[in-house]
């Protein structure tokens, strides 16, 4: 369909390696986007370029630690040399280094999940917004969370993350709407990816949350992949600053 072609589109996936990460790079690619696929792992971005190329897209990989602006630079300075202005970008690195009360949390802790979850992504905005600006047209997608909706006892300072992400979309929304940007947050439920492994591993668990979800199942990567195809498609230019909740119905239970 028309409305769904990224043909001749410039797209950048952080944390594309693996889980919900690879499957918006792969969905992007499909629609017929160039897809950089980034993650501080180079030979696990290779890997997941050879998957896509064998289906007959495009894709490249860059490793790049979101923690550290310079090697975003140089990422995007790459983009652009091999494939010129960035037409997407789709922020879904993220890292959640503790797990517990944010009662006596360190400094350090705190301040690196802020850092990577936060501060990275709005560098990364920044950098792409020239191309974005000068084209008159571009999407950016921030990969958030339902922990950004509800407070939690051992994920607190992940949760408060995921919120300014959502706020961080609605800030550049408004401030890049006149030049037809447009900047959303996905927000998934609980999805199957080594990042929840110890939920979706755990039977009991696992079947909690099965149970309480009017889906009755737990979310797959392939869930969301197809979201960022929209918000980053001409089915989705009407929609800015916006979150959508992909979570099987847990939030509205």
């Amino acid at each position: 369909m028309k409305l769904f072609n990224l043909e001749n589109k410039v797209a950048i996936v952080t944390g594309a390696s693996r889980g919900i990460g690879k499957s918006i790079a792969f969905q992007l690619a499909r629609a017929g986007a160039k897809v950089v696929v980034s993650s501080r792992k180079l030979d696990a971005c290779e890997a997941v370029v050879k998957e896509i190329e064998a289906e007959g897209a495009t894709a490249m990989a860059i490793s790049a630690s979101i923690a550290v602006k310079e090697q975003l630079e140089k990422m995007i300075q790459q983009t652009r040399e091999a494939w010129g202005p960035i037409d997407i970008l789709v922020c879904n690195a993220a890292s959640n280094p503790y797990y517990g009360p944010m009662t006596g949390m360190s400094d350090e802790v705190f301040n690196k999940i802020m850092h990577n979850n936060v501060l990275s992504s709005a560098w990364l905005c920044n950098m792409v917004y020239p191309d974005m600006k000068a084209k008159k047209n571009g999407a950016i997608v921030l990969v958030s969370s339902v922990g950004g909706l509800h407070g939690s006892p051992v994920i607190g300072a992940y949760n408060i993350s995921k919120a300014a992400d959502m706020q961080l979309a609605r800030n550049l929304a408004v401030e890049w709407g006149p030049d037809n940007i447009r900047v959303n947050c996905i927000a998934p439920g609980l999805i199957r990816t080594d990042f929840a492994k110890a939920l979706t591993d755990d039977p009991v668990k696992a079947g909690m949350v099965e149970k309480e979800t009017p889906l009755r199942r737990i979310g797959d990567p392939d869930d969301i992949g197809g979201i960022a195809v929209l918000l980053a498609s001409a089915a989705g230019k009407y929609i800015t600053g916006q979150t959508i909740v992909a979570d099987g119905g847990m939030m509205i239970r």
